[in-house]
Formats: C-alpha cells, sequence, structure tokens
C-alpha cells in the first residue's frame, strides 16, 4: 500500500494533496499522458468545469483499464491556462480524488497544444 509523508518539519499541505507518497517495492507503475478536456465523442467544452470533469473521467477510465483506482494515484501535475480557473478546478478535483491525497503540482501556463483546451492533468499511480 502507498504511504502519504508529511514531515513535522515542513508546513502541512494548504489543500487536498501530500507532500510526498512513498511506493513500496515491486509496485506496478502506471503513467497516464496529459489529459486534457476532450470528452469521449471528441469534443471539448468550453467551460472550465466541464473541461476538468472530462479530464478525470479519462483519467478514471484509465486507471480502471490498468486495475487501478484514483486510490493509487501518487503525483498528479496540473496545468492550467488561466489563474482564475483554480477554484472549478480544484471543485473537479475534489469530486474525482475523495480521500485521496497524491502529490501534487499546479502551474498556470500560457497555453496548451490547442488554444480551446484550458487544462491538462498527468497522472502517475502505483499499486502493490
Amino acid at each position: 500500500m502507498n504511504r502519504t509523508r508529511n514531515p513535522a518539519s515542513v508546513a502541512a499541505p494548504v489543500g487536498k494533496y501530500s507532500h510526498s507518497v512513498e511506493v513500496p517495492p515491486n509496485a506496478r507503475w502506471l503513467y497516464i499522458s496529459g489529459q486534457v478536456g476532450v470528452a469521449p465523442d471528441g469534443t471539448t467544452p468550453p467551460g472550465i468545469a466541464e473541461q476538468a470533469d472530462n479530464c478525470w473521467r479519462n483519467i478514471q477510465a484509465i486507471l480502471a483499464d490498468g486495475g487501478m483506482t484514483m486510490a493509487d494515484v501518487v503525483k498528479i501535475s496540473v496545468f492550467l491556462t488561466r489563474e482564475s480557473d483554480i477554484p472549478a478546478y480544484r471543485e473537479a478535483r475534489d469530486r474525482a480524488i475523495g480521500d485521496s491525497r497524491p502529490a501534487s503540482t499546479l502551474l498556470i501556463i500560457s497555453r496548451l497544444a490547442s488554444p480551446n483546451f484550458l487544462i491538462e492533468i498527468e497522472a502517475t499511480a502505483a499499486k502493490a
């Protein structure tokens, strides 16, 4: 089982993440490419809430295909194109990750591969 670590010598996490996650020996690793807000039918909704939900839906489908769940996610990296979208992203994240607390990075960048994309999320999972 993966173990979250938040040492007392470091300020507590300010959100729903952990400073680090320790993975046991011989775990299976799954590296998930950056997922953008594209729905299964190939459309991209215009809003951040819908795009964020699509990112998480895609990640959950990829995890399921690998026999894993959000509880196995040890690290996420999130790229947003607008700082104002942070609250909507966090709402979608909180719905998706539940009680999981993966290590996390959030960056605000100038743009993604398509100007229609407002968010991209990549994830790494490990399961013993």
